[in-house]
């Protein structure tokens, strides 16, 4: 029991750690606090980019004490959340229209073996609390083309000026060289030229190159290591396997016969695959449900671990007291041994009465029994019964005189008509008290009390 309350605190533990990670970037997001020396045109909620891939956004801008740019960035990608001491951020323009992104490079890339830069810092205290810095030496922002196109005006112009002045100055002595050299560099120039128009038929293809190279090189840069480490083990597996190239070469000329083998088993599994489509489908309906579940096994789990401690000290104490049970439990075992066969029998009794209704038709009985020995009037149920109400309506231990009665031992009876008197009859030895059963004498009518009684149970005329 023990056993089972540590695994149940270990799988609450367990869903604690996900929930907390799985929650954690939502109250706690990654911010890097990028310091500028110039952050023009940067507004929040643009872009953070890395190769070229969004990864997060400006969350907001700030001023640092020293009159720096303050740029917060949230980094929402999980992949990118690790800025190294390394790390480089350069604001560059988004469009023509001057919009602005932030590009920034995690850490730089490093040798295998070569061991990683330490994290960035972070804030402690003060503006930018929780937030990782990266000093201004690690950032930089490129050249507007509104600077470039500033050459052209004074007195930069005339600076230009000055500076092709003198390089014409440098190449004006040797012309005949600078000749053979755009002589020497006219078929070259052609073939940039020829390569130049293929590029230009060719750009749309680039362009999605670049964009989908940019999808593809940014998971492989950010897994740079295991990347390296699957480039060095494709080394010794490609040396394993020319070593046995004779069994490969064996092999690839058993995969025809193999393939035909396999393509009923394929069959059969595309047919399986389309089967599990709607569990599939079900499965992806239910799994809010599940997740769910998994959100409210924590508190549920940590409720239960009194619950199962309790049940661990019961269990101790409940042990000693079943172990001391156990003779009774096997005298009860022997009892209900003994007992099958009458069990049995009761069960086939009682399901033969169940089947036939025998228990019903019993109550029927009963029932109908009790509705013909009772009468019904307006005054409700009454009993049938006859009331016998006169001078030998009781018991008597001696005879009486004009009553009989069956004594034991008596050899006469006295007649139910006036006789004279006569001396008492010897009581019997027995002293018996019997119930007269025979008939009485109604020749004289019963007292008031009595008729009374008749006319109610009878009605008025005493039948």
């Amino acid at each position: 029991m023990r056993r089972v309350a540590a695994l149940a605190v270990l799988i609450a533990a367990v869903v604690a750690v996900v929930l907390v990670v799985g929650l954690g970037g939502e109250d706690n997001p990654y911010r890097v606090r990028a310091i500028f020396d110039n952050a023009g045109f940067v507004i929040p909620g643009e872009d953070v980019k890395v190769a070229g891939v969004k990864v997060g956004k400006i969350a907001e801008l700030d001023v640092t004490d020293d009159f720096k740019a303050a740029v917060v960035l949230e980094i929402t990608d999980p992949g990118y959340q690790d800025f190294r001491q390394d790390a480089e951020c350069e604001v560059r323009p988004q469009s023509l229209i001057g919009e602005r992104f932030v590009e920034c490079r995690p850490t730089q890339a490093h040798a295998p073996g070569e061991q990683a830069a330490a994290p960035l810092e972070r804030i402690g205290d003060g503006p930018g609390k929780g937030e990782y810095l990266l000093p201004v030496e690690r950032t930089s922002k490129a050249v507007d083309i509104d600077l470039i196109n500033d050459v052209m005006r004074e007195p930069e112009r005339e600076r230009l000026s000055i500076i092709l002045a003198e390089l014409g100055t440098g190449l004006a002595g040797r012309g005949e060289d600078l000749d053979a050299v755009i002589r020497r560099a006219n078929p070259a120039l052609k073939e940039v030229d020829d390569v130049l128009a293929i590029l230009a038929s060719q750009n749309r293809t680039l362009e999605r190159l670049a964009t989908d190279s940019d999808t593809v090189l940014a998971p492989l840069a950010r897994e740079r290591r295991h990347v390296a480490s699957a480039l060095e083990n494709s080394a010794e597996v490609a040396q394993a396997a020319a070593e046995r190239r004779a069994e490969l070469e064996a092999g690839l000329q058993r995969l025809p016969g193999f393939l035909r083998e396999l393509r009923p088993t394929m069959t059969r599994l595309g047919a399986l695959s389309d089967e599990m489509t709607p569990v599939l489908s079900d499965l992806g309906a239910a799994a809010p449900s599940v997740n769910r579940l998994i959100l409210q096994l924590g508190p549920f789990s940590t409720a239960a671990v009194p619950a199962l401690e309790s049940l661990g000290e019961a269990a101790e104490i409940g042990t000693p007291a079943v172990t001391d049970a156990r003779p009774v439990i096997a005298d009860l075992r022997r009892a209900a041994t003994s007992a099958l066969p009458v069990a049995r029998s009761a069960a086939n009794i009682l399901t033969s009465l169940r089947r036939t209704r025998g228990i019903e038709r019993a109550m029927d009985y009963v029932f109908y029994q009790v509705a013909a020995i009772n009468g019904f009037d307006s005054f409700g149920h009454y009993l049938r019964a006859g009331l016998i109400v006169n001078g030998c309506s009781t018991y008597a231990t001696e005879p009486v005189l004009g009553c009989s009665s069956g004594w034991a031992g008596s050899s006469a009876s006295a007649s139910s008509a006036p006789a004279a008197p006569a001396a008492p009859a010897k009581a019997p030895d027995t002293k018996i008290l019997e119930r007269s059963t025979t008939p009485v004498d109604h020749g004289s009518p019963p007292p008031a009390e009595t008729q009374a009684v008749l006319d109610y149970l009878f009605g008025s005329d005493g039948e």
